[in-house]
């Protein structure tokens, strides 16, 4: 699993998180999380298509949060998803994102953490996001 890098590719031309092709799961703890991204190894998604994401950079990569103040504002469902992002973070919550760009990719992203309950998790397709649950 690498640490996570923002790119230019992930974000909308407003400026809001929309990484087309990831599965994004946030856990309540890093200890849930690096067992998610144990779990995505052993099914074989490559090491670099697994990313951390701890709670600070959700907050400032993700959300833009500066201190402790609120996100950018921003709308539509991509917009209220990063507010998600946000809330869960402040209480601690640790992410995964991993690249799985077709829906058997998501099916097994998806087997793969079976056993281990995540908050919330989105799927990024090209022109809609999905709800992932367990």
């Amino acid at each position: 699993m690498k640490t996570f890098e923002l790119t230019s590719k992930m974000l909308t031309m407003g400026g809001v998180f929309y990484p087309t092709g990831y599965a994004v799961m946030l856990f309540p703890d890093a200890a849930q999380a690096q067992q998610a991204a144990q779990a995505l190894d052993a099914a074989g998604f490559a090491n670099d298509a697994v990313m951390a994401l701890s709670p600070a950079t959700i907050l400032h990569e993700i959300g833009k949060v500066e201190g402790d103040a609120g996100g950018l504002p921003s709308v539509g469902t991509e917009g209220h998803t990063v507010d998600k992002y946000i809330a869960l973070a402040r209480k601690g919550h640790h992410g995964v994102m991993v690249h799985a760009p077709s829906d058997d990719d998501t099916q097994r992203v998806l087997a793969a953490v079976s056993d281990i309950p995540f908050t919330y998790g989105q799927k990024y397709h090209m022109l809609a996001m999905e709800d992932l649950e367990q």
